[in-house]
């Protein structure tokens, strides 16, 4: 090996190269690139001489692979997951070369192939060196980066993360640094790409903007996520074969993921952040020595009444948790408290002290069902931070209710009319159009009479997802949710519609891309003109009994729990698939 340590010895190297390429029909392979400044060095030193020479290069980075293809090469080629023939083959050639594998290997050679997931990097690589090289995906990753990539460790193995429960979590937690371009939650969705195209982050579901919905960790990259967490002191895991005494030596970590079925912590001045992830667990805790937590997720913890000692954790950002009553008045305590939620039964209602309104910094407030809003105390200020609010029931959508939640973006809704006829005009439904920067409505109504229901539902234009569950609307009032021009997704479930023909009219849905009709009655649907611009985007969902026939002759017949999709492409040939995912 020969050490140039001067930039004339390099440079000899370099014009050395290009001088024995020049002329030459060459094939160049460039191993693990991980920088676009690495491929600017190198690549001045291949002369193309039209002749057919070649240039392959790997990278775990995306951004590496396009910016390396963007000098007119096309576009990288993205390698696939390995079906199990496919990792076994790979396998056994990497360990036998030319040979046959021996009999009694192949056995246990197929389990470690399956175990590998069809990811070619970890048949390759191999324990320790594997770790090795896996490492280097740690090593390379920006500062900012790396504690949103640590605490993807503290979920369970083949864990599906719900990206928006993520993107709370990292929030609260501190990852992000405020900006006045975006908000902290449009930052941590940049965050969850960047992983992503770092092929540190496996992505399982997509909403129909192109958003990540969920997502989860190859096993092998998990492993070097909790390694690391461990090793920094970032977080630790308490497991069943956790005692007593050894979960007491966790009081200098930051973090606690417990996944033990029982558990005593008495104390921990350094934790931050403690969740729960077993719903057997049986947890008994103190919380006055963590005075300084940031999270509290203790959702699989009956707390049988809501722990006063929660309302003293004065820096909590994010709480959710079990709670069979009602929550005091001293959670206004919690002023910094970002994410509120809390589980309850599906049929109890949970009332909110009106303190509730005293809490400035709250962003997201969850729970299967409030028993609606408390009342308003005069000297109240608005909730401006108030970003998601679900599921309320039988709010009435006065002036001061709207003044209060100006910036909301999302809302969930439910009315319960006990089978009786229901006095719509008192909820004041139409007053929902001044929620101006409301994306996501679902609205919910249970044990109305099966009858038309004259809801005066009018919406603001903002709105992108709407969901409708048996609020049994004529299908004329489809003209407001058809003239909103933002609208991509729409669910209809549970004869959300009552009628068998729906008409639509030119102009309607404009941006329309996924549409579910669920349980519904329709039979015959007209249709005018060319009502999205985005037309062959659009998929078309339903379950019904009888025969759908389209105005253009096309009928299709869905038995009962059947899921069909019904698309239009792009050259308008129309086609029907089984068992397609539901987006949105």
């Amino acid at each position: 090996m020969k050490i140039f340590n001067t930039g004339s010895d390099i440079e000899r190297v370099e014009e050395r190269v290009y001088k024995t390429l020049t002329g030459r029909k060459y094939l160049i392979v460039m191993d693990d690139v991980w920088s676009k400044t690495a491929w600017d060095a190198v690549k001045r030193l291949f002369p193309d001489d039209e002749n057919g020479s070649r240039i392959i290069l790997t990278t775990r980075l995306l951004d590496v692979a396009t910016y390396a293809c963007s000098s007119s090469y096309g576009p990288p080629h993205e390698m696939h997951f390995l079906d199990e023939a496919q990792s076994w083959n790979l396998l056994k050639t990497k360990v036998f070369k030319q040979e046959d594998c021996p009999t009694k290997f192949e056995r246990i050679g197929w389990i470690i192939a399956r175990i590998c997931r069809g990811l070619p990097l970890a048949i390759v690589v191999v324990a320790r060196l594997l770790a090795a090289i896996l490492s280097l995906s740690y090593t390379y990753l920006p500062h900012h980066l790396r504690p949103c990539f640590l605490y993807l460790g503290s979920f369970p193995e083949d864990h599906e993360l719900n990206a928006s429960k993520l993107i709370k979590l990292w929030v609260a937690e501190g990852f992000l640094k405020p900006s006045r371009s975006k908000s902290l939650e449009e930052a941590a969705e940049e965050y969850l790409d960047e992983l992503v195209k770092r092929s540190l982050v496996l992505v399982t579901k997509k909403k129909t903007n192109g958003r990540i919905k969920s997502c989860r960790l190859h096993d092998l990259v998990r492993d070097l996520c909790i390694r690391k967490a461990e090793e920094e002191k970032f977080l630790v895991h308490v497991m069943n074969n956790y005692g007593v005494s050894e979960a007491e030596s966790t009081k200098y970590q930051r973090r606690l993921c417990i996944s033990s079925d029982m558990i005593c912590l008495t104390s921990g001045t350094s934790l931050r952040s403690i969740t729960c992830l077993l719903e057997s667990t049986s947890l008994f805790i103190s919380l006055k020595c963590w005075r300084l937590l940031r999270v509290l997720d203790l959702r699989y913890c009956d707390l049988g009444s809501f722990a006063t000692e929660v309302c003293e954790l004065l820096h909590l950002k994010y709480l959710a948790c079990r709670s069979l009553m009602n929550p005091p008045a001293s959670l206004s305590n919690l002023q910094n408290l970002q994410t509120l939620h809390i589980f309850r039964l599906p049929k109890s209602k949970l009332r909110l002290p009106s303190e509730i309104w005293r809490m400035g910094q709250l962003r997201h407030l969850y729970s299967l069902s409030f028993d609606s809003l408390p009342d308003l105390e005069e000297a109240t200020f608005p909730l401006e931070n108030l970003r998601t609010l679900s599921e309320v029931v039988d709010l009435k959508f006065t002036q001061k209710i709207l003044k209060m939640i100006p910036n909301l973006k999302k809302l969930g809704i439910s009315y319960r009319s006990g089978g009786k006829e229901m006095e719509w005009s008192k909820y004041q439904l139409d007053n929902l159009v001044h929620l101006h920067q409301l994306e996501k409505l679902k609205l919910l109504v249970v044990n109305a009479p099966f009858c038309p229901q004259k809801i005066n539902l009018t919406l603001p234009t903002t709105l992108k997802k709407l969901t409708l569950i048996r609020p049994l609307l004529p299908w004329k009032d489809m003209e407001i949710v058809g003239s909103l021009p933002n609208i991509e997704v729409l669910k209809l479930k549970n004869i959300a519609f009552i009628g068998p023909e729906w008409e639509t009219t030119e102009g309607q849905f404009p941006r329309l891309k996924f549409l579910l009709i669920e349980g519904s009655h329709l039979e015959h649907w007209i249709t005018e003109g060319n009502h999205s611009q985005t037309r062959e985007s659009i998929k078309f969902s339903t379950f019904a009994s009888g025969n759908l026939t389209v105005d253009d002759n096309d009928s299709f017949h869905f038995g009962w729990g059947m899921y069909l999709r019904h698309s239009k492409t792009k050259n308008g040939e129309r086609g029907i698939g089984e068992g397609e995912e539901q987006k949105g």
